[in-house]
């Protein structure tokens, strides 16, 4: 099923997460042990963040560097097929445009499509940390590019144009959007016409980034509809658990924190204090967005996963 069909199937509002593929040198089971605590408010699907290598400078027994690419993190091919197993929850694994090429993006989707993986998020992906060595020749600058690929993929074309029998179940796909604006657009209006493209294009919902109050998002759902965009817009929600992330969050995400809850943050001498604080908001914020009527609430969970299920449990 897709994530549309999972999250219209009844009235109560859907209930998904995010989770992050584990380290190098750990195994599966530091996964599932994220989802074995959430399982019981019944998710819809959960998705998998996929990360780029790295290169780093090695150095040798002989005092010599050596520079080398790392992958610190499994891909998330693996894992979303891995949880679907297991679960038989619908797993949806990112596909970034950031340090992959259009090859890499289409050998992806074929060995997703072998394992039973037909539902994606489309996202750009941080660049920043990109090596010139990863920009590649033959990539995807920005999430629409990619989009365009999968469309191209779903009608049986490959990313060097030749073609093959397409396959029975194409892939479904969300795409990412801004209540705050994303970081590179050159205006609201900028984002909103990338958003209605995405929409134009095939794009079957959309994840909103973590946002802390909710009159940005209201306000930014009228503004998509005004603009003619009638997918539904899953609001991202994330668990405060650090003291340092009133002021982190903001910065890295442009996620803006309301006074109301920047005041008790501020307040906190621990980050056990701050935990218990974004617990409480996480739980105001999610049954004002219910009470809205939003569609599904999608849960941020790295750092989190005690906190989402506390909120979780009051909600669900």
């Amino acid at each position: 099923m897709t994530v549309t069909e999972l999250i219209n199937k009844n009235d109560k509002t859907a209930f998904s997460f995010e989770i992050l593929p584990p380290l190098k040198g750990n195994n599966i089971e530091k996964v599932y042990n994220i989802i074995d605590k959430l399982i019981e408010f019944d998710p819809q699907y959960i998705n998998i963040t996929t990360h780029h290598s790295e290169y780093i400078d090695q150095v040798m027994p002989d005092g010599t560097t050596k520079r080398a690419n790392i992958r610190k993190r499994p891909g998330s091919v693996a894992i979303a097929a891995a949880i679907q197993h297991k679960y038989g929850v619908t797993a949806i694994p990112h596909m970034i445009c950031k340090g992959f090429s259009r090859e890499e993006s289409e050998y992806a989707m074929i060995d997703l499509n072998f394992l039973g993986v037909h539902n994606l998020l489309l996202l750009q992906g941080d660049g920043k940390r990109l090596a010139p060595e990863q920009i590649y020749p033959n990539r995807n600058e920005y999430a629409t590019e990619l989009q365009q690929q999968v469309n191209d993929f779903n009608e049986g074309i490959s990313e060097d144009g030749s073609t093959f029998e397409k396959n029975a179940t194409p892939f479904a796909y969300g795409m990412a959007c801004y209540p705050e604006v994303h970081e590179d657009a050159e205006s609201a209006e900028s984002d909103l016409f990338y958003m209605k493209k995405k929409a134009d294009n095939g794009a079957e919902y959309f994840v909103t980034q973590m946002f802390f109050d909710n009159r940005k998002y209201f306000s930014f759902v009228d503004k998509c509809r005004k603009a003619g965009i009638t997918q539904p817009i899953i609001p991202g929600v994330k668990p405060i658990v650090l003291m340092s992330q009133l002021e982190v969050l903001p910065r890295i995400f442009r996620s803006g924190i309301p006074e109301e809850l920047a005041s008790e943050l501020r307040k906190c001498k621990t980050d056990d204090e701050a935990k218990e604080v974004g617990v409480e908001w996480g739980i105001k914020q999610s049954k004002e967005l219910i009470a809205h009527g939003v569609p599904s609430l999608h849960f941020y969970s790295l750092l989190a996963t005690e906190s989402v299920r506390r909120i979780a449990k009051e909600i669900y």
